[in-house]
């Protein structure tokens, strides 16, 4: 097919759709603020160079290399939209579990992704918007799409803010109740997310197919952008490689979930822009795996503690 024609496809949801995508964004936003506690913040107070460090870039820097990115490849309209909203949304849980595998710094990671997390409810739209309107054929897009920028704003710093707030007051005042609620929350939200991006592959598959090496190509090369990102910013923010590794993972992983939700919810479910959303949220565990298992075999062949040479 003629890559552009994604430009011009839509994944159509019907009102129930549309109320489950909502609220699968509500539900995953809730179960993050339920994990969020004071204690994630404590390298604000105690190494603020690392941490307003590590929030730059993931915030500024990731979205700056991606539409850098994008000048270099002129791709499609959508496809350069999808990679947008990929780079602006905040890291997730899966950055925290692979800094823990690679034998990263965990206590480093948590603290990013809680505050890229609390910034996402203002930061992502803006964000989005900013680097959209700065590619002229994502501005003409958008504008063929009809987004209001101020609707757009505060429709999704309200779907993203509310549920935050209220799942960082309950487990501030009942912390046993939001640590039982949490994994049911966080289940219901991927579930949801996951039976919407089956329902856009199966229904759109045979549009999409001929799509998918193009397609393939450029997430990795994205996301391998976003991970080489991370590594410079460890390498210049620390000396400790369990740091640099969680910077890496941090900046590498990003929440391709809430992507596709705002892609679905409200930007009109373009085709190539979902698709590119679709594809990260796969490729990224695959990269980041092999990441972590490449790390942890350079720490056996540099006799790290913990490890024993089979030779």
């Amino acid at each position: 097919m003629d890559i552009g024609a994604l430009d011009s496809l839509r994944i159509v949801l019907d009102p129930v759709g549309q109320a489950g995508v909502a609220l699968a964004l509500v539900l995953v936003m809730f179960s993050v603020a339920l994990g969020l506690r004071v204690d994630d913040f404590a390298f604000l107070r105690d190494k603020p160079l690392l941490f307003v460090g590590g929030v730059i870039s993931q915030v500024v820097i990731l979205p700056l290399a991606t539409f850098l990115l994008i000048l270099a490849l002129r791709p499609a309209a959508s496809i350069a939209l999808g990679m947008i909203v990929v780079a602006c949304c905040p890291g997730g849980a899966v950055s925290n579990l692979l800094t823990y595998l690679s034998r990263g710094n965990v206590a480093v990671s948590v603290a990013l992704t809680a505050t890229s997390s609390l910034l996402a409810a203002i930061l992502t739209p803006t964000s989005i918007l900013f680097w959209s309107q700065a590619y002229e054929p994502t501005a003409t897009l958008l504008r063929t799409l009809d987004v209001n920028p101020l609707i757009f704003i505060g429709q999704t710093t309200l779907l993203l803010a509310v549920p935050l707030v209220l799942g960082m007051v309950l487990a501030a005042r009942a912390p046993d109740v939001a640590a039982r609620i949490k994994q049911r929350t966080t289940v219901l939200g991927v579930s949801v997310l996951v039976g919407v991006i089956i329902y856009g592959i199966v229904y759109f598959f045979p549009v999409l197919f001929p799509a998918l090496p193009l397609l393939g190509g450029i997430v990795v090369l994205h996301n391998a952008l976003a991970f080489v990102t991370g590594a410079l910013a460890g390498r210049m923010l620390s000396r400790l490689s369990a740091t640099r590794r969680a910077l890496t993972f941090e900046i590498g992983i990003q929440n391709s979930g809430l992507a596709l939700v705002i892609l679905l919810s409200q930007l009109k479910g373009l085709g190539g822009a979902a698709a590119i959303a679709a594809v990260w949220g796969v490729w990224h565990l695959i990269a980041g795996g092999l990441l972590a298992v490449f790390f942890r075999q350079l720490d056996v062949m540099r006799g790290e503690p913990g490890y024993v040479r089979s030779d």
